[in-house]
């Protein structure tokens, strides 16, 4: 069978669902390929930074790395912008829908309430509440992110800091993100 036959979902045979679950793991398996590609083109953005968004993405793993985070951790950092190419309103909350089947919760949430926590160190500058952290206070990951966006998101902006490359964080990505284990 080289593609199934239906045209409808409610069509398929348990032959043809069984051809496309082969598929299905294949895609899934090739997804930290997929997300070394979009990496690298985040080394084509500045938009007025000292930096790239890859090298203060590689910065932010480097960071985590030097400070013994665990490879969930480090590949978070390295990936926690990476919704910004498609969802810049909103980058947070696509970083860690990518990531939530692959790293343990806490990192899910400080993923996707990281944008909010980063506010603590440039709203008050452009007239907007820098306090929009404050309304998760009591919540189990709240250190998690404040920890997170202090020591390696604002931080990670500068031109002069010694980061790994892309490449060496590779290997990294694959066991991460080779196979969901919280889905």
């Amino acid at each position: 069978m080289e593609q199934v036959s239906f045209t409808q979902m409610k069509d398929g045979t348990r032959e043809e669902y069984e051809f496309l679950m082969g598929h299905e793991k294949a895609y899934i398996e090739a997804l930290p390929a997929r997300i070394m590609t979009l990496l690298s083109q985040l080394g084509d953005t500045l938009d007025g930074y000292t930096v790239s968004r890859l090298e203060h993405s590689l910065q932010s793993a480097t960071r985590a790395e030097a400070d013994g985070c665990d490879e969930e951790m480090v590949v978070a950092a390295l990936l926690h912008d990476i919704g910004d190419m498609f969802a810049p309103a909103n980058h947070s909350e696509l970083a860690a829908a990518i990531m939530r089947p692959y790293v343990r919760p806490e990192i899910a949430w400080v993923l996707e309430k990281h944008g909010e926590f980063q506010m603590y160190y440039w709203a008050g500058q452009v007239g907007k509440n820098p306090d929009v952290r404050d309304k998760y206070k009591g919540h189990p990951f709240y250190e998690a992110a404040v920890n997170f966006c202090e020591k390696y998101d604002q931080n990670c902006f500068d031109p002069d800091y010694p980061s790994k490359p892309l490449s060496y964080f590779e290997p990294m990505v694959h066991r991460v993100m080779g196979k969901p284990k919280y889905f």
